[in-house]
């Protein structure tokens, strides 16, 4: 695992984690 494949995977899961959240609780964006 080099340093940006570690970033890029951490990048994803903030993502995907911010939109379920989004969609979960929507009147908070």
């Amino acid at each position: 695992m080099t340093v940006l494949s570690l970033l890029a995977a951490a990048l994803g899961l903030a993502a995907v984690v911010y939109l379920v959240m989004a969609l979960v609780k929507p009147e908070k964006f």
